[in-house]
Parts: C-alpha cells; structure tokens; sequence
C-alpha cells in the first residue's frame, strides 16, 4: 500500500470524526496522548477495549488504551499494529519500555482493535487502523512514546503520594519507583491501580536520545523469541474455542465464475461432515476437523456458472498489454517534450518488459474464526484492516459494529494478501456460521491450494520506454507507457484514480530523483477478472525494475559508470546519493571483482526510505547464474531495532529476489495454473545470497523498511547478469516455466 492513497482507505465506511477526536486518533501532539493503566493485564487478545472514555485536560483518557502493568509488574503493550512476522509488536514494545523504563524482558504485546480513535494510523490521519504502506514504525514513534513516558509519570506521582514525598525527587528505573533519600521503593505492579485514577498529565517530557538504553541499541534478543522457538506462540490456525468446528472453502477454478447447482452427496458421506453451505464466494464444507472437511471438499459436486467468468490465459493478456503499450494512454505526466528530444538524439534504445502475475504465498494460508455469543460476534484472525472487517461483517451477522469483538492473532505472512478491502476470508467464515445457525465457533481453513488459487494478485503489468542518448552521452527524452492491470478500479480506492489512472502502477516512476527534463508518461489500463492487489513494496516491484535496469543500459550504451550516472542524474542532497555511494564503497565498487563474479547495481526510494543494493553474482560451470552476495546500504531515518532492520532488508532482499528468478503466476482459461509451492517457487534457500546491511546514521524520524529491499534487488541482479552475459532480462521471471 503506498502512503500517498493510504488516507482514503475505508474513506465510504468511517464515521466523520469531529475535530477533538481526530487530533487524538493522529495521536502526533503530545497534549491529546493518552496512556491506560491497568491493575491486571487481560487473559487473552480480545480486542474491544472497554468503553470508557473519561475527559481530563489532557484531552480523552481511554484507560487500557496502550498500556497494561499486572500486579506482578508484567506490563502488556496493546499493539495498534498487526503483526504479521515483521517484529512491529517488538519495535512498538521497545519505544514504550524505553519511556517507562522497564527492562524489556517484562513486557508482553497484544493486538488490539475496534476502536479507531485510539489505534488510528496516523499516517493516514488518524481516522482509521491499518497495518500497511510500512508505517508501523512511524505511526508509533510518537505515540507509544508518549504512552510510556506518561505511565511513567503517573506511576511517579502515585509514588509520590504513597511515600509522603515530592514527584520530582524520584527515579524510575528497572520497574520500580525509587526515593533515595528516604530509601522508599515500590514496584510498578502494586501502584498500576493508584497511578490508573489519577489526572493524566498535559505534559510529559520525553527521553533526550543521549539517555536511551533500548531505542537503536544492537540486541538479537526479540520479545518473541522463545514462545516462536518452543511453539508456543498461538496463530490463528493454532487456536481453539469449546465446540468448535472446522470448514474450508472450494472456489471457482475461474475467476468470476459462481455457484449454479451443487450435488453434496458424497460429501456429506464422509465421516465427520456437517454441514455443506453455498455462501457468495463459492461452497463450503463443515465439519468435525479439518482433514473432514477437506475430503468433503474433494467430494463435491458443483456445476459453475462461467457466463461472467475470466476466460483468457496469460500470453492472451500479455497481447493486449503490449497491443496497449504501442499506442497512446492516458497522459500521467508530460514533462517538458519528449517527442522532440528523441527526435533530435542521435541514438534511441527502445524496451519492452514484462511482469506477471505473483502470489503472496505466506506460510499460514487464508484463515479466520468467527463465534457468536449472545449479541456479540467474535471474529479472530490476521487483522491487517480490521475496520473494514468489523463493518462488512457485523452487515452479514445484522449486529451494530460495536457488537463485533475483534481477537488480533498474529499471522504467519502477509505481504499485503490480509488487507483486502471486501475482506474475503472473514466474510465468508462469517456466512457460514450464520449457515449453521451460529450453533459453534468455526475456523475457515483455506488449503494451500485455495490460497494460491483464490486470487488476489501482485497485477500484471507490460513497460515499454524509450529514452534518447544525443551526440554528447546525454539523455534526450524519456517516453514511458505502463499497461497493466489497476488494483483501484472497481473497488472502494476508484475515487482515488485521477483521469481513470492508478497511482499504484506508476509510483516510482512519476517521482523519480533522476534529472530527465523530457519525460512523458502514458498508462493504459486492462481489465480482467483476474483479482489483484497489494503486494510487498506494490508498484515499486516493477517501476523500480524498469528504470534501474535502462539507467543501467544508457550508463552502458555511453559508455560512463553505472554508479557515476546515476550521482551526476540525481540533485544534490538527495538522500538516494549517500545510500548509493555506501553501498558501492562497502562493496568494493571500485576495485576490480574477483574473477568469475560480476556486479550490479539500483537504487530506489519507496515508503519513504531509501535502499542501494549492490549485487555480485558468478556464472556456473553449466552457465547458469547464481546471485552470491548483495551489499545493502539503507536510510530508514532513526533506527529503532537495528537487528530487526537488518532482518528486514535481508527479508526483503530474498522475497524480490524469489519474485524476479522464478516466481510466476500463471492463468490458462481464466484460472490459476499454479497452486502450491511445487509450481509457484518462492526462493529456495540454496538460492538465497549472503547480504550484508548498512545502516545510515539518522536523526530524522523512523520510516518505512519492511517493503524498501524489495525493489532494488531485481534490476541490481539483472544489471550484474548483463556484465556477465551481455544479455537484458526483460521479461521476467529469469527462469520461465
């Protein structure tokens, strides 16, 4: 999700907030913070907070809103973001250990949703939870600082109370609250419930960066390292509720296609089925446990209506994209003329490139709970846009919003497959509860089959550039067409599309640094039944490609270093340079590579970051090419958990690298060819290279890095396969089926 359509998200679904509460769901000025503290932390992660909403000068005063401390001195952070294996709950439980000065062995994370106000992404203004566009650091950074700070000085002034002393004269340290001069100490546990009914304070002065112990400190150890080690740490599809049953889903082996008779018979024959539903996305089977129900769904029946179906197969698609990108588009930007200077250079390189269809493909496939009890709904499951989820489902079950409990699990991946606007998998467990009348709790199981099949893909896209190199090595116009498939249209984001384009399918392009006086850019748009959206870094998977790969190939046709042209394209001061300018001095860019290895290089800005990747790679005895190693130079802003930054880049540099060597998703006759990890290959490990992070100093705030590796990756490989073979690598994946 990119940041710059991310405030509209949810846009139709929201409640108008007046003036006072959107200041406090922005949750970036100090005076409208508010931390909750609580005598006891909750047993499990049900996410309806309560609805106390008490005012004090300090704006409203939500408690349990942020922050838990347990008699026991246990204090539970309540997580405004989703984690979905890119550590958020450790970065978020850092920032507020760090304030309250508790040593982060003693705190605990929990998701929380449900109430906007409080856990509204102020990225995005506040009016809405998301976890996306890797904003999780930077929603936080001020807001559960703050909290920590300013449970830190309620419990100081609980303490002062019970020791008969002034709140100045104390420490906060290690958990405890400590008056030296009368050596009177109480722990956070026994003042939690003293320091919950105090005023909350209008002004809390944060930690000066010279005194953090914790924030951009280089620790390994992760406040979920031992419940992940010994499986202990509960997923969706680990979770178990009295009575429940079990269901899995079969959906159209054709995009659009729909239910026109089932025959379940069979399946209701086998040992431990239920129930078989017909619900709007296709048919489910109930059952006593999943390997039932999954049988069941082999049992069935289901004669499909295909009159409104996708019918076409990937070449089909790639035709009328390329058809496309030959002729005019709509005009995205028109930057001085382009048509002139390339009539005027004295050489033209032209390019078409090619980007297919990729799954997101996370370990845990699609999966929810839902469970009504009395009037509330309880949905559990990966909650990447549970406001959305909590409207569309509280329409199916017909109760108000506010009777959905939201349970926040945390999810084996994501990369963007969880937030889904019409919230698939959630509104189909919730029609098959219903389906049965509510009698139990069901899980929705997706297979892995259902998983890569059922949709929601990384959009096809064609490119095709021409860009003009005049008499004296310069660039002389740069004509850009971007035919692909728009995640926008016919959904709720179509509103933001202006003049019928897609921001997401030219980020990285319209924006870039590089100095190209005349460039033109034009988008034609396909339309398919093909459901697409969201995947990790979004359009800069293939924007980023193009232009680092033809800056790469002008930097070859003039005959100038590919690192030279690409400083002398960018204005001074851009941060794209310092990153661009490590990574090739930590990679030895200037001395000559080793025999049989060859290196590339890309730069690209996205999430507001800035990555350089330098790739080395060799080519093997049967010609082949193997990616060795990857130096990376990032600028994230203030760096918060070094180790996890690393972990990201390191992540991020292995998903895109997956994507350009062999990821594809295939369509023949309007369905997916592909369905589990035998045909769609992800990076195997033999492939995966060492990488090797910088990390640049920064005072500015945090920003995004859970997406930002995966751009550069491609086209440095690609460049550094070009030295090796002389070969451009335009049509991807490397490694066609």
């Amino acid at each position: 999700m990119h940041p710059r359509i991310l405030p509209n998200v949810l846009a139709r679904r929201q409640p108008q907030l007046n003036r006072r509460q959107f200041l406090f769901a922005a949750g970036m000025v100090g005076t409208v913070m508010v931390v909750g503290c609580s005598s006891d932390a909750p047993s499990d992660s049900a996410a309806t907070p309560p609805a106390t909403d008490a005012t004090t000068n300090a704006g409203p005063s939500p408690f349990a809103a942020y922050v838990g401390i347990a008699a026991d001195g246990t204090v539970t952070v309540y997580s405004s973001q989703f984690d979905m294996g890119q550590n958020a709950y450790h970065g978020l439980a850092t920032l507020v250990a760090e304030e309250l000065d508790v040593p982060l062995t003693r705190v605990r994370v929990e998701g929380r949703a449900g109430n906007p106000k409080w856990y509204g992404n102020a990225m995005m203004g506040g009016a809405f939870q998301l976890t996306g566009g890797s904003s999780s650091m930077m929603t936080s950074w001020d807001r559960y600082r703050q909290a920590g700070a300013i449970a830190r000085e309620m419990l100081k002034a609980a303490a002062a109370k019970q020791f008969g002393v002034s709140a100045a004269e104390l420490e906060a340290a290690d958990g405890k609250i400590t008056h030296a001069a009368s050596k009177q100490s109480a722990d956070y546990g026994t003042l939690a419930a003293a320091a919950a009914a105090l005023p909350v304070p209008a002004d809390v002065a944060l930690k000066p960066a010279a005194a953090w112990t914790l924030i951009g400190k280089d620790s390994t150890a992760r406040i979920d390292s031992v419940p992940k080690s010994t499986g202990k740490l509960e997923f969706t599809i680990d979770t178990r509720l009295p009575g429940m049953v079990f269901a899995t889903m079969l959906h159209s082996p054709r995009f659009g296609g729909t239910v026109k008779s089932v025959d379940d018979q069979a399946a209701r024959a086998v040992p431990g089925v239920t129930d078989v539903v017909t619900v709007s996305r296709g048919v489910a089977v109930v059952a006593t446990n999943t390997w039932a129900a999954l049988q069941g769904r082999k049992a069935l029946k289901v004669e499909w209506d295909f009159s409104a179906a996708e019918t076409r197969s990937t070449d089909a698609l790639y035709a009328e994209l390329e058809k496309a990108a030959a002729g005019p588009g709509k005009s995205a930007l028109n930057r001085g003329d382009a048509a002139a200077a390339l009539g005027k250079a004295k050489q033209v390189i032209e390019a078409d490139y090619r980007f297919p269809y990729l799954a997101h493909a996370a370990l845990e496939p699609l999966n929810a709970i839902a469970h009504r009890d009395g009037d509330t709904l309880h949905l559990y499951g990966g909650l990447q846009m549970p406001d959305a989820v909590q409207g569309a489902c509280a329409a199916i079950a017909g109760v108000p919003p506010e009777a959905v409990a939201l349970h926040v699990k945390q999810t084996g991946g994501g990369f963007g497959r969880r937030a889904v606007p019409d919230c698939d998998v959630f509104v189909e467990v919730v029609e098959i509860a219903k389906a049965i009348q509510f009698r139990a709790p069901v899980l929705l199981q997706w297979s892995r089959e259902a998983d890569m099949a059922g949709g929601r893909y990384r959009p096809i896209h064609v490119h095709r550039v021409r860009v003009g190199i005049d008499a004296d090595g310069q660039i002389s116009g740069w004509q850009h067409h971007v035919a692909g498939q728009s995640i926008f249209a016919g959904g709720p984001f179509e509103g933001m599309m202006k003049d019928g384009i897609d921001p997401s399918s030219i980020e990285g392009i319209d924006d870039t640094p590089y100095a190209l006086p005349d460039l033109s850019l034009e988008v034609s748009r396909l339309e398919s039944k093909v459901p697409v959206l969201w995947w990790r870094s979004v359009g800069h998977t293939h924007t980023a490609y193009v232009m680092e790969t033809m800056i790469d190939e002008i930097a070859s046709a003039t005959g100038q270093d590919p690192v030279a042209l690409r400083l002398k394209l960018l204005p001074a001061g851009a941060r794209q340079r310092a990153v661009l300018e490590k990574a090739a001095a930590e990679a030895g860019w200037s001395n000559p590579v080793a025999a049989g290895r060859y290196r590339g290089v890309a730069v690209h800005q996205s999430f507001g970051s800035f990555v350089a990747t330098v790739a080395e790679v060799s080519k093997q005895a049967d010609g082949s090419i193997k990616v060795e190693r990857c130096v990376v130079a990032s600028d994230c802003g203030l760096v918060i958990n070094p180790d996890i930054v690393r972990a990201q880049i390191a992540g991020g540099t292995g998903f895109g690298l997956g994507a350009v060597l062999g990821e594809q998703l295939q369509i023949a006759d309007g369905g997916a060819v592909q369905q589990n990890y035998d045909g769609y290959r992800p990076l195997r490990l033999v492939d995966m290279p060492e990488v090797v992070v910088h990390m640049l100093p920064s005072a500015e705030k945090p920003t995004g890095i859970g997406e930002c590796a995966v751009p550069p990756i491609g086209p440095a490989v690609a460049n550094a396969i070009f030295q090796a073979t002389g070969k451009r690598l335009r049509h991807l994946p490397y490694r066609q089926a």
